[in-house]
């Protein structure tokens, strides 16, 4: 058997229905062999980056270890950012390239490179094959690695005369292994006793729980705790309802803000996550003195890694909870239920007051031109269908986004962590093929949107009926708010231009740009265009973009 057939038969093995990819001449064993393996099917992109960020969000909106064939040397370092980001992510990930003829390898072929060094700060793990034999043995391990709590992306080269070698070793092929380990009863009931004792618990809820569609477990704590509930400044899921009362917002991006918001917290408990990924560096801990800190990890590696644990379980994030909330129920002395509902009415009726002010400001920005931000993503959630998923890198316009839609479900909300730009449209080529069951929306900014730009010739290639709506502000507008903080932090007084951060000579013309990708765009100038330009877009089933000219940075 050739390595070639080795490997796609592994990949069939492993459940890959589809490889993302862009071709080049030392991935042509896989091209080739893909012919005689049609339940795989192989999604174009014009750019590694974009198949990898595609990638991405395809393993995490299906579920799935995503399947990635790069090009050499050039092609890996140009999705690195994007491999970056999937590592944040902690989406399961085989990402492979093409390797030379390892018969060159002294030669210092065109295209040559250590591929192994080239991905390895950015995978969990990074190895080449040097004979067919090893093919099928790497390639379930790489499948296992990636897959492993906390999720990654591994990476695999593959030299071309490898995969034409011979080879009596089977394909590779996943094990029935049941990983998920049980929490210690007694961490359990520590973390009970602490819960019961506070009277003013938070809980942080990572990207962990959403992926063990474990969100109606997170609530039923809250509900019984009283507890308050934050996502991270950055997270990629949607892993607690965001119109529920406990629902509190986004924390701060550097430890002096998170403590603000938390000071009235006397225990957080931090479920399933990196914790924190802070922007600003500021001195002292997110919490307050004497907090209470309590996490939930199913890796042992993440727990208690940045901060000091009163109490820390390692298990299934799904039956931890539900064992978390029945040690809580018994150990509950009477009154506890009428406490944690008054905090709970508590939290209702601040998340009340905090959306009428919202509204108040969004009333006084209603009228103004070019449009604003609240304006926008109001009129854009107006023109969406309900059961869109929603894709998103607005970035500036972030809590915008989230006073505009509520967020139910696990799967109605998709976006990228570790900060690198570009993920939101070439991501949601991967949410589309996922689930194709339900209307994609990817609402981007027009810096972020050129980053990946060529995703929509994908979207136009596969028949994908996503809406892009990229907010034109003509602008790095996340930049200027950044260099505004540079310079308080750093005592600069100054009243210099933002340098280098403005898009308008010239301006990016987005319809145009995907007219010549072969996708149908709108121009819209004034606010009350947006919805049914929105509601027009999906009504075609077919990739559009809107682009939606609005206010920059005021």
């Amino acid at each position: 058997m050739r390595g070639r057939e080795v490997l796609m038969q592994t990949l069939v093995a492993h459940g890959v229905e589809r490889i993302f990819g862009n071709p080049g001449t030392t991935e042509s064993p896989l091209l080739d062999a893909l012919a005689d393996f049609p339940q795989i099917g192989y999604v174009v992109h014009l750019h590694e980056g974009v198949a990898v960020g595609a990638a991405n969000f395809y393993a995490q909106a299906s579920g799935r270890t995503a399947f990635v064939n790069l090009h050499v040397a050039p092609g890996l370092g140009n999705a690195i950012g994007m491999i970056y980001s999937a590592l944040k992510n902690a989406s399961p990930m085989v990402v492979t390239a093409g390797q030379q003829d390892t018969r060159m390898r002294l030669r210092d072929p065109v295209l040559g490179h250590d591929l192994v060094a080239l991905a390895a700060p950015v995978v969990k793990w990074s190895a080449q094959v040097e004979r067919a034999d090893e093919i099928g043995p790497v390639l379930a391990r790489a499948f296992k690695i990636a897959r492993e709590a906390p999720a990654g992306p591994v990476f695999v080269a593959l030299p071309i005369d490898v995969l034409e070698q011979d080879t009596a070793v089977a394909p590779g092929r996943p094990g029935a292994a049941f990983t998920h380990a049980h929490a210690d009863p007694a961490g359990i009931d520590a973390m009970a006793e602490l819960l019961c004792a506070a009277k003013s618990p938070a809980i942080v809820a990572g990207d962990e729980v959403a992926r063990a569609d474990a969100n109606a477990l997170l609530v039923r704590l809250a509900e019984r705790t009283g507890a308050a509930v934050w996502f991270e400044g950055l997270r990629g899921r949607n892993a607690f309802p965001t119109a529920h009362a406990a629902y509190r917002g986004t924390l701060a991006f550097d430890a002096r803000g998170i403590a603000a918001q938390l000071a009235d917290n006397d225990l957080v408990l931090l479920a399933g996550g990196p914790f924190f990924e802070e922007v600003w560096y500021a001195p002292g801990a997110p919490f307050a003195p004497g907090t209470r800190v309590l996490q939930i990890e199913e890796a042992p590696r993440r727990l208690g890694w940045n901060f000091a644990l009163d109490a820390g379980v390692t298990g299934a994030m799904g039956p931890v909870l539900e064992a978390l909330d029945a040690a809580v129920l018994r150990r509950a002395a009477a009154g506890y239920a009428d406490a944690a509902g008054a905090r709970l009415a508590a939290l209702g009726a601040r998340k009340a007051a905090e959306a009428a002010a919202y509204r108040q400001r969004q009333a006084k920005a209603w009228e103004r031109e070019p449009t604003s931000m609240p304006r926008a993503l109001a009129e854009i959630r107006a023109g969406t269908p309900a059961r869109a998923i929603v894709v998103d890198e607005t970035i500036t316009a972030n809590l915008d986004l989230f006073a505009s839609f509520a967020f139910d479900g696990a799967d109605d909300y998709f976006s990228g962590r570790g900060g690198g730009i570009g993920q939101g449209i070439a991501g949601a080529l991967g949410v589309a093929l996922a689930r194709p069951d339900r209307p994609v929306l990817c609402v981007s900014g027009d810096g972020s949107a050129m980053y990946s730009i060529q995703a929509l010739w994908t979207a136009a290639h596969h028949r994908l009926p996503i809406v892009f709506a990229i907010l034109a502000n003509r602008e790095y507008r996340v930049l200027k708010h950044n260099l505004d903080a540079y310079r308080q932090r750093f005592g600069i007084a100054s009243d210099r231009p933002y340098a280098h951060m403005d898009l308008k000579a010239p301006a990016l013309g987005f319809v145009e740009l995907a007219r010549g990708m072969g996708v149908a765009g709108t121009r819209v100038a004034r606010a009350g265009h947006i919805r049914d330009a929105l509601a027009d877009a999906f009504a075609r089933a077919e990739p559009h973009v809107v682009e939606i000219e609005i206010e920059g940075k005021r």
